[in-house]
Formats: C-alpha cells, sequence, structure tokens
C-alpha cells in the first residue's frame, strides 16, 4: 500500500489517494462572512495540487460563535450560492471536498462582542494573552440542543451545496474537545463526570448529522490523539471514543491533538512530552487503529513523501498535510511526478511560546493569503513581520464582523 492508493470509505464512496489537505484556519470570507474570491482561487490551487481529499478550514455553524474574524459561516441558504462554486471549485481535480465544521465553544475573542458558552465555566490560561477570551458561561441544556441542530443544519446545507462530506471538529480545543476533557467540562448532569457523558455531545451531533444527509454524503470527527496537558483528555480516553464512534456511522477519524493552551498542532507540548519533529501523532494513531473499525487519518508535520509513505505502509489509512501545502499546493502532483520535495518553514523559537505559536500561524497565513492572490508562497518571511500583518487584518476583519452582526439583527 502506498499513498497513491485510492481509499474506500463506508459510505461506498472513494478517496482517489491517500493524501489530504487538512484543514488550516484562512479567515478569508468576504463582508457577508461567505466564501470570498480570494478563498476561492486558494482553493482553486489545492484543487489542482492532486490531493485526495481536500478538507476546509473552519466552517462555523453559528454566527454568534466564531474561532476567529474573517471567518466563513454556514447557517442558513443566504449565500448558498458562493457555498456552491466554493464546492464545484474544490471538486474539480476530482478530490473528495469536505466542509469542517466547528464552534468555539470557549476559544471565541471577547473583541468579537459575543456571548462565549463552553460546557463550565473554565477560562483560557494564555498568560498574558489570556484577558483576549472571556471567561465563558456554563451551557444550559437549550443551548446544548441548539448546537447539535446546528450542526446538522450546516452539514444538510453543505450537502445541498455539493460538498462530498463534513468533518465535525472535536479538536484543538474547540468546543466538543472542550466537553471531551475533564479539565473545561466540569459539569455533574449528563452531558459532564464519566467519559461516556463528556463524549454524549460528540456523538448526539454525529447522530443528528448522519440522520439529515444522505448515505453517500461521508461523515468524519476530528479528534485529539490527547490534548497534553496534565489532567487532560488522554490517549486511552481517545481510544474510548472512537470505540463508541465505531457504530455510529462516522466514515474515517483524524487524529491530531492539543488546544490554543498546549498547541500540540504545531510539535508543542505542556504535559512534559516531547513530540517528533515529523508525523507528531502516528503512534497514537497505530494505537488507536487497533480500536477502529473506520479509516484513520493522521494529521501533524508530515512535509516528505518518505514519511507519508511509511506512515500508510505501517497502516494509518491517511495522511493529512497542512503547512506543507500552504508552502507547496502542488506537492502531491510532484511526489507523483518522482519528485522529493519537502517544503518546510523556518522554526520560530522565541521565549514566548503563546506568542511563537500566533506567529507561527500568521506565518502559515502569510502563505495562505499569497496564494489567494496568486503569488508564489515566501516560507522566508519573518515572523514578526507576519505576526504584524496579520494583528492588522484581524483588526479590520473584526470590525467586519460587529457590523455583520449588527446588520443581520436590525
Amino acid at each position: 500500500m502506498n499513498v497513491f492508493d485510492a481509499l474506500l470509505l463506508p459510505n461506498g464512496s472513494t478517496i482517489k489517494n491517500r493524501i489530504a489537505k487538512a484543514a488550516m484556519e484562512e479567515n478569508m470570507a468576504d463582508a457577508d462572512h461567505a466564501p470570498s474570491a480570494e478563498l476561492m482561487r486558494l482553493y482553486q490551487a489545492w484543487a489542482e495540487g492532486g490531493a485526495g481529499l481536500i478538507i476546509t478550514g473552519n466552517v462555523m455553524v453559528d454566527g454568534r460563535a466564531m474561532t476567529g474574524p474573517g471567518g466563513v459561516v454556514l447557517q442558513d441558504d443566504q449565500q448558498l450560492e458562493k457555498f456552491k462554486r466554493w464546492a464545484h471549485i474544490g471538486r474539480s481535480g476530482g478530490a473528495q471536498f469536505w466542509l469542517q465544521i466547528n464552534h468555539p465553544g470557549r476559544q471565541m475573542q471577547h473583541s468579537l462582542g459575543q456571548k462565549t458558552w463552553a460546557p463550565s465555566p473554565v477560562a483560557l490560561e494564555l498568560g498574558t494573552l489570556s484577558t483576549r477570551f472571556a471567561t465563558p458561561h456554563a451551557m444550559t441544556p437549550s443551548v446544548i440542543n441548539e448546537v447539535i441542530q446546528r450542526f446538522a443544519n450546516t452539514a444538510r446545507l453543505g450537502e445541498q451545496a455539493g460538498f462530498t462530506g463534513v468533518e465535525i471538529h472535536a479538536a484543538h480545543g474547540y468546543l466538543l474537545s472542550q466537553f471531551l476533557s475533564p479539565l473545561t467540562n466540569q459539569r455533574t448532569d449528563e452531558w459532564g463526570g464519566s467519559l461516556e457523558n463528556r463524549a454524549r455531545l460528540l456523538l448526539a451531533i454525529v447522530k443528528a448529522v448522519r440522520a439529515t444527509v444522505s448515505a453517500e454524503f461521508a461523515v468524519a470527527v476530528k479528534l485529539n490523539s490527547a490534548d497534553f496537558q496534565r489532567g487532560g483528555f488522554t490517549a486511552e480516553d481517545a481510544k474510548k471514543v472512537v470505540a463508541l464512534l465505531n457504530d455510529s456511522g462516522v466514515d474515517l477519524v483524524e487524529l491530531s491533538g492539543g488546544s490554543y493552551e498546549a498547541p500540540a498542532m504545531q510539535g508543542e507540548a505542556r504535559d512534559g512530552r516531547t513530540l517528533a519533529r515529523e508525523a507528531y501523532f502516528v503512534e497514537f494513531a497505530r494505537d488507536i487503529q487497533t480500536v477502529a473499525n473506520m479509516p484513520v487519518m493522521v494529521t501533524g508535520g508530515i512535509r516528505r513523501r518518505a514519511v507519508a509513505e511509511s506512515v500508510v505502509q505501517n497502516g494509518v489509512d491517511m495522511v493529512g498535510i497542512g503547512t506543507a501545502l500552504a508552502i507547496d499546493p502542488q506537492l502531491p502532483r510532484d511526489w507523483l511526478s518522482g519528485k522529493d520535495n519537502a517544503p518546510q518553514l523556518p522554526p520560530i523559537t522565541w521565549k514566548n511560546k503563546a506568542i511563537a505559536a500566533l506567529a507561527n500561524m500568521a506565518v502559515v497565513k502569510f502563505q495562505l493569503r499569497r496564494l489567494s492572490r496568486a503569488k508564489k508562497p515566501d516560507p522566508t518571511v519573518s515572523p514578526l513581520r507576519a505576526l504584524i500583518l496579520q494583528q492588522i487584518g484581524m483588526a479590520f476583519r473584526t470590525r467586519q464582523y460587529r457590523r455583520w452582526v449588527e446588520k443581520r439583527s436590525m
């Protein structure tokens, strides 16, 4: 088995190879928080690049709950024509094209002016950056039920627009990940306590989505292999959650790890563990595959064909690639033609880990913006310059978002 073999999913559909463009948050929505022309141009580059699966950056199920300003929102059919164009572009090279659907929970900056909901009123701990996030309100049963229906509604609209699947985001410290972690879920009702209770929301959302979309439409879950914080969600917990998902109609589980507080998805752990510099989560994936009935995909740091081949040859079904495809969107096509490209960003070794993580994300987003303007990526960009440009852009998009919210409330 190699990375260019096709993968048959449980729903009967096929992914043409084992390489996925993993989700990266772009913050490139237009003024209506729909896919912009720049975002579509970016996905055209990936569609031409040869990946078998393309997964979008965060698409929000609720316009009041954003992972960041400039995020794409799919909560009604007002902008559905733009989503149809986006789906057509993403599928134009033969890839399956999935929406990553998400709710941030407590990981929403208070500058957006919205009420923050989470399983429990536990604030983020980010040192000097903690003030950017409000202490969340504990979700009521009615709010929980509304979130379940919003995920199902967004999935329904995504299928209507022409996407071939959705990926439910339950990793990286966002809402569903917050419910899974005992550090952030301190509830004593049926939504907290035991792992089965903490996983109840994820399972309810999967059930609601699966009941809403057709049998041929893929439903995937992105799950932390661990959240890399002492006392948090563990690799053993992840195995148990995957076992709970086995009979729920899930077509693929993507394994990643970390959160805003412990950005393991960038190769940093907060619980004392050292992560490998490439293919961070492969060891977890191999372990979880012992209980998974569905295909498993691993994402985190992969940039060389030899590593990708090794991952697949060791039994992991798919490899997700993010940053490397921000630098070289043609990477799968290059590998297929025999090239050994291994795109990489210079490491950021700033002492303040939280700000270094922000700078790393800013450098990646700098590459995405260049691709969206039909320019070549520049991996040598100064992290400080990228971060400053990112903050200026965030300020502009925050104002744009607040105007959008105000217009919709009239």
